[in-house]
C-alpha cells in the first residue's frame, strides 16, 4: 500500500468503513426483469464498499475494515476498491466455503427486485486485529453499518471497535442497515443494535430501521439526545427528506427532485457524503444539503459504487436545482 498524507486533524485516517463489499449484477437493458435479462454488466456494491467509494470520491483518505473470500469474486471486490482509490490495508481474506456477497439488482424506478446471496457471508467472518484498533486510533471517523452485527465473528469485532473508537476520540457513525432476511427475530435484532446504538455518536436509519431499534422513537430521540448520551440522531426520510435531532437542534430538510432511475444506492452516497462534510465544516445543514444531492445523483444513474459523484457534480446539482421544502416529522 502507498503511504497516505495525514487528514487536517493529523491523523492516518479521514474515516474507516466497517461493512461489506461485494459484487453487483445489474441485468440488460434497462428497465427489464432479471429473468428476462439479455446480459448483466458489473459494478461494486455493499453498504460498507459503497460508503467508502462515496467519501473517497468526495476527498477522504478512507479503508474498508472487511474480509471477501479468495476467489475471483474477492479480486473484483479488491481490484474496484484500488479503483476507487479506497485502502484495503484492512481487508481480510477469508478461506473454507465463505463466500463474497452478490447481489442482482433490477435497474428500474418502480417494482425493482433485489435479490442478494449471503449464505455464509465473507464479510461476517471478520476478525479483530490489533492492526485494525491502533488505525482506529489514527482515524477521524468510524462508520459502521448494521448488516456486520449480524453474527460472530464480525458482531464482537464491530462492537468492540465501536468501543475502543469511542475511547480514543473517533467519532463513531451506525448505520442501522436492517436487512429483516438476516436476522433471526425481532427481540434478538434489538438487544443487538440497543448495544451498538450505546456506543455510536450518532445513528442514522429510516422509520423503519428505528422501529427495530425501538417501539418509542419519539421517547427514544428525547432521550439519546440529552446531554446525559449527547447522540445525534439522523432519520431518513425517503422523498420526505430528513430530520436530525441533537441536544440543541433540530432540523428538518427536504430533498432534490430527480428522475429516479432505481431506488438503491441513495443511502451510501447521502451517508458517505455527509461525514466527510460534517467532519470538515461541522454544519449539519450544509453536510446534509451535499448527501442528499449525492443520493439524488446515483439513484439517477445505473450502478452504485461507480455512481458515486465527484465534489463537481455535487456542487453543480446544488447550484441548478432547488431542494424541495422540508416536510416536518410528526
Amino acid at each position: 500500500m502507498t503511504s497516505l498524507p495525514l487528514s487536517d486533524s493529523g491523523k492516518t485516517w479521514n474515516a474507516l468503513v466497517l461493512g461489506r463489499a461485494g459484487l453487483d449484477l445489474y441485468p440488460q437493458p434497462d428497465g427489464g426483469k432479471t429473468s428476462d435479462a439479455d446480459g448483466f454488466s458489473a459494478d461494486m456494491g455493499g453498504s460498507g464498499g459503497n460508503i467508502a467509494v462515496a467519501m473517497s470520491r468526495a476527498g477522504s483518505k478512507v479503508a474498508l475494515l472487511s474480509a471477501v473470500s479468495e476467489d475471483t469474486v474477492g479480486h473484483f471486490v479488491r481490484q474496484r476498491l484500488a479503483q476507487y482509490q479506497v485502502s484495503d490495508a484492512f481487508l481480510q481474506v477469508s478461506l473454507g466455503t465463505s463466500r463474497t456477497s452478490l447481489a442482482l439488482a433490477e435497474v428500474r424506478p418502480t417494482n425493482c427486485e433485489v435479490v442478494i446471496y449471503r449464505n455464509d457471508a465473507a464479510d461476517l467472518q471478520l476478525q479483530l486485529t490489533d492492526a485494525m484498533k491502533h488505525a482506529v486510533t489514527q482515524s477521524d471517523n468510524l462508520v459502521v453499518t448494521g448488516t456486520a452485527l449480524i453474527s460472530e465473528p464480525s458482531r464482537t469485532t464491530t462492537l468492540e471497535l465501536m468501543l475502543h473508537a469511542k475511547r480514543h476520540h473517533c467519532h463513531v457513525w451506525l448505520d442501522l442497515d436492517y436487512r429483516p432476511w438476516n436476522w433471526p427475530d425481532l427481540q434478538t435484532t434489538r438487544a443487538i443494535y440497543s448495544l451498538a446504538a450505546e456506543h455510536a455518536h450518532v445513528v442514522v436509519g429510516n422509520e423503519e430501521e428505528f422501529a427495530v431499534l425501538t417501539d418509542e422513537l419519539d421517547l427514544y430521540i428525547k432521550q439519546a439526545s440529552l446531554a446525559a448520551k449527547g447522540q445525534t440522531i439522523l432519520l431518513k426520510r425517503g422523498g420526505h427528506g430528513a430530520s436530525l435531532f441533537t441536544q440543541d437542534q433540530r432540523l428538518d430538510t427536504g430533498v432534490y427532485p430527480v428522475k429516479s432511475l432505481k431506488p438503491y444506492g441513495a443511502g451510501d452516497a447521502f451517508l458517505g457524503n455527509l461525514v466527510h462534510h460534517y467532519s470538515g465544516h461541522e454544519d449539519w445543514q450544509a453536510a446534509i444539503s451535499c448527501g442528499s444531492a449525492a443520493a439524488a445523483i446515483v439513484v439517477s444513474q445505473r450502478g452504485c459504487a461507480s455512481a458515486m459523484p465527484s465534489p463537481e457534480q455535487i456542487t453543480l446539482m446544488q447550484q441548478s436545482m432547488v431542494m424541495t421544502p422540508s416536510a416536518n416529522w410528526r
